[in-house]
C-alpha cells in the first residue's frame, strides 16, 4: 500500500480552496473574540490570516491568474479579482500599522474578512469551474504554487499552515 504525499497530484484549485478554507476559519474565530479581553489571541489571528493572505495573494498573482488568463475567454474575471486583492493589501497594511488595542482593529479586520469571503465566493462559484473545463495543467500548476508558496515564507521567515502541509 503506497502511501500518498500531500503535495502529490494537489491541483491548484484545490490547494487555493483550501486556504481559503483556513483564512476563512480564522475570520470565525476572530469574531467571537473580545477585542479588549482577548487583544492578544485577536492580534495572533490577524497576524496569521494576514500573512497566509499575503502569501496567497501573491502566487495568485504571479503564477494562477496569469495562467487563467491563457485559458478562460471571459478575463474580466480575473481583472477584478486581481482589483480585489488590491483592496485586501490596503487593509492589511492598515492592520499591520495599528495596535491591537485600537478601537477599529477588529473591525478593520472584520471588514477585511467580508472582502475576502466575496472574493472566496466569486473565485469558487465563477472562475474556478470555468478553469476546470479548459486544458490547463491544474496538477502542474499546483506543484508550481506549492513551491513559489515555500519560497515566499522563506523569504518572509514565517512558518504558516500552508508551509507545513507542502513539507
Amino acid at each position: 500500500m503506497a502511501t500518498k504525499r500531500k503535495t502529490e497530484s494537489q491541483d491548484v484549485v484545490t490547494l487555493l480552496q483550501d486556504d481559503h478554507q483556513r483564512v476563512q476559519k480564522l475570520f470565525k474565530q476572530a469574531e467571537k473574540l473580545d477585542a479588549q479581553e482577548d487583544s492578544a489571541e485577536l492580534q495572533e489571528i490577524v497576524q496569521t490570516a494576514c500573512m497566509e493572505l499575503t502569501i496567497h495573494a501573491e502566487v495568485e498573482e504571479e503564477l494562477v491568474y496569469p495562467a487563467f488568463r491563457d485559458v478562460l475567454e471571459d478575463t474580466d474575471m480575473v481583472v477584478e479579482a486581481e482589483i480585489e486583492h488590491q483592496s485586501a493589501k490596503d487593509l492589511i497594511a492598515q492592520l499591520e500599522e495599528m495596535d491591537p488595542s485600537d478601537e477599529r482593529y477588529k473591525p478593520t479586520f472584520t471588514v477585511l474578512g467580508e472582502y475576502i469571503n466575496h472574493h472566496v465566493n466569486e473565485e469558487e462559484k465563477e472562475i474556478f469551474p470555468k478553469v476546470r473545463k479548459t486544458d490547463l495543467d491544474l496538477d502542474g500548476l499546483g506543484q508550481q504554487v506549492v513551491a513559489r508558496k515555500a519560497e515566499l515564507q522563506a523569504e518572509l521567515g514565517e512558518e504558516t499552515p500552508a508551509a507545513q502541509d507542502a513539507q
